[in-house]
Order: structure tokens, then C-alpha cells, then sequence
């Protein structure tokens, strides 16, 4: 039997129950599937556990397993916020060129959601925009030297706050980088089946970085006449999306707002404990819960692993095993529908004394494969 190479990155506070449990329900759905190949994993550390006995949170061979394996699923990593060392999941995008974030959001029969029958899928570029960090610290002589100088060769777009007292970050937007992300939401919808892809922006204001993301998305657009095309300014699209998501398909939005978005999105279909993550390039593919490492459960077997399982259903997809993927995917809805085998979070009372652990829910999930 053939097998696939996979990284599996165990992650710290609750994120190592998640790995295990998602690394099971993975196994037995290829088990289960008649010609699937199995999984070769190979475990690795990276976050706080292990930044201290590294020096980093992403020890190189971390980097160099991700980077030679067929795919990595990674568990949630604590990232400080406003201090200490930077997002681990940054680094590996930019490190490793993972430029397309996929993030489907949909419904699960028993997930409490003020909205039915969602199915949305978010495409966010990953490598440049304001999250490319290219950023100027108030107070430093050369962010000074840089607003001096942008105010000299300005016209009506001066920078009117003192220049001593202002941050400056930088917001790249290029037509390679638009391209590519643009025509992975096009290839996306054309494989997956779906009807449409609106390119979202505020190009109506930023015109030369959001309204190059506005012309190329057209450009690339008349390349795939088979699938409807339209536009929406970011602001706009959120109200939209509250309104009637039902009209919305494949979205492709610049990093920021497919950050913002993909969770505005995740909490139509009842939040990220149920919302998947991709982060997928031309030589490698990241797979991920999109919520955190909830380090005040470490330990419990309490937190809810579905997130991170359905981040596992997009990998096994992503390595040619669909039916495996589709297996998978009946599963959790089958327990989730139940509501018995469920962690505390989805059960009507979160106090619940009835609610499964993380891994007995796994269990349940592999159960409902028959």
C-alpha cells in the first residue's frame, strides 16, 4: 500500500489532545475507505513549550519536515498579543510561500447558528497586504526620516500627525501576488463546483493597492468564463454577508480583510470551533484549526476537536483522497446532528455533565465511519 508523508505539528496548551484526537479520526477514515493509502506521520514541537529549550518556537526541523513532507497538519499555537515573539503562523507562510488561505464555512445540523444552509468559502492572499509586517516604530529616527520624506514628495496625502509621535506600516500589494491568489479562488470554484467568486476590496479608497487588486482580479476573471464573476467593496460585503449570505459563493479578498472576513464568515456557520483552515502554496500545504490554543484547558480533555478534524477533511482532499474526505466529513456531521458525543460547547447547557471529551467525541466520529 501506498502512503502519504505528513507533518503533524502537535502545537502547545490544549493542541496536543486536538493533534491526537485529529491524527485518529484521520487514520481510521482512510482505514475505512477502500483504496485509500494510509498516513505516515511524523510528529513535531513548536510554540511556548518549546521555545525555551529552543530558543524558538519553530525549531528548523520543524521547518524542514514541513517543507519536504507531502502536507502538515498543525495544531493551535499560542501567539502573544503585543508582546513577545511573532505569529508562528506568519512565519510559516512567508517562510514557506503558503500564499492561498482557504477557509470554508458551512453549516452542521446542530451547531447552534442564528443561520441555515451556510456554504461560503473564503479565499485570503497570505503573503504581502499589512500583514506582510513591514511596519515603523513611533519614535524611531528612521520612521521619522520616513514620514519626513513622505511628506515631502506628497501632494494632497500628507501624514499630519507628528512624526515623532506616529507608527507607519506599509501596505504592498502586487500584481504577481494578486494573480496568483485571484486565479486559486477561480481553479477552487472550477474543481469544487461552484458558480461564482467575488473579488473583495476597498479600491473605491486605496486605488493603488486595493484598486490593482480590483484590475487584476478583472483580468484574471476573463480567463474563466464558466463561472460568474463580480465585485464587492469589503465594508459593503460584510453587511451583505449578514443580510443574505445564500448569495455569496468563493470569495477572494488581500490578507487583512481575509482575516477579518473568514471569521465574520465562521460565525454565520456557529463559530471557529467548527471552522477549518488551509494554508496552501505551490510546494507544500498547511493545515489548521483557525482558533487558538486555549491554554486555560491544557490537559482536561475538554475542548472541542471538530475544527481541527474538518482542517484534516481539507488536507485529505488536498492529497487526492476525496472519498476519504467525504467519509470524514459524514461522520462529524452524523455526531454533531446527535449531540450526544459532543464536547461542552455545543451542547444547549455548557455546563452539561453528559458532554464528551475531546477525545471521546473523536471516538464517536470514528464510530459513525461504521
Amino acid at each position: 500500500m501506498a502512503s502519504h508523508t505528513v507533518t503533524l505539528i502537535t502545537g502547545d496548551g490544549t493542541g496536543p489532545e486536538i493533534a491526537e484526537a485529529a491524527k485518529r479520526v484521520l487514520d481510521a477514515a482512510l482505514e475505512k475507505t477502500e483504496g485509500a493509502d494510509r498516513i505516515d506521520w511524523t510528529t513535531c514541537l513548536a510554540g511556548v513549550d518549546v521555545l525555551a529549550s529552543e530558543g524558538t518556537p519553530m525549531p528548523a526541523e520543524t521547518v524542514e519536515s514541513v517543507r519536504s513532507t507531502d502536507a502538515t497538519l498543525k495544531a493551535p499555537i499560542t501567539t502573544p498579543i503585543g508582546t513577545g515573539f511573532r505569529s508562528v503562523n506568519v512565519y510559516l507562510r512567508q517562510t514557506l510561500d503558503l500564499y492561498a488561505c482557504l477557509r470554508p464555512c458551512k453549516s452542521y445540523k446542530g451547531v447552534r447558528s442564528r443561520y441555515d444552509d451556510i456554504d461560503l468559502v473564503v479565499v485570503r492572499e497570505n503573503t504581502e497586504d499589512l500583514y506582510a509586517g513591514v511596519e515603523f516604530e513611533k519614535g524611531l529616527p528612521e520612521t521619522a526620516e520616513l514620514i519626513g520624506l513622505i511628506n515631502e514628495r506628497a501632494t494632497d496625502r500628507k501624514i499630519v500627525t507628528d512624526k515623532n509621535t506616529t507608527g507607519v506600516s506599509i501596505k504592498p500589494i502586487s500584481v504577481e501576488n494578486t494573480e496568483r491568489i485571484v486565479r486559486f479562488a477561480f481553479e477552487y470554484a472550477r474543481e469544487h463546483g461552484r458558480k461564482k467568486v467575488t473579488s473583495v476590496h476597498k479600491a473605491n479608497i486605496m486605488k493603488h493597492s486595493d484598486g490593482l487588486f480590483k484590475e487584476v482580479s478583472e483580468h484574471v476573471a476573463k480567463d474563466y468564463g464558466d463561472i460568474e464573476f463580480e465585485q464587492r467593496l469589503v465594508d459593503n460585503m460584510c453587511m451583505q454577508l449578514v443580510q443574505k449570505p445564500e448569495l455569496y459563493d468563493v470569495m477572494v479578498l488581500p490578507n487583512l480583510y481575509g482575516d477579518i472576513v473568514s471569521d465574520l464568515c465562521a460565525g454565520l456557520a456557529g463559530g471557529l470551533g467548527v471552522a477549518p483552515g488551509a494554508n496552501i502554496g505551490d510546494n507544500g500545504a498547511v493545515f489548521e484549526a483557525t482558533h487558538g490554543s486555549a491554554p486555560k484547558y491544557k490537559g482536561m480533555n475538554k475542548v472541542n476537536p471538530t475544527a481541527l478534524i474538518l482542517s484534516g477533511k481539507l488536507m485529505l482532499d488536498y492529497l487526492g483522497e476525496k472519498e476519504a474526505a467525504k467519509t470524514l466529513d459524514s461522520a462529524v456531521a452524523a455526531v454533531i446532528a446527535e449531540g450526544k458525543n459532543v464536547t461542552y460547547d455545543m451542547k444547549p447547557d455548557r455546563d452539561d455533565p453528559t458532554a464528551a471529551g475531546t477525545s471521546e467525541m473523536a471516538d464517536a466520529i470514528i464510530a459513525a465511519m461504521g
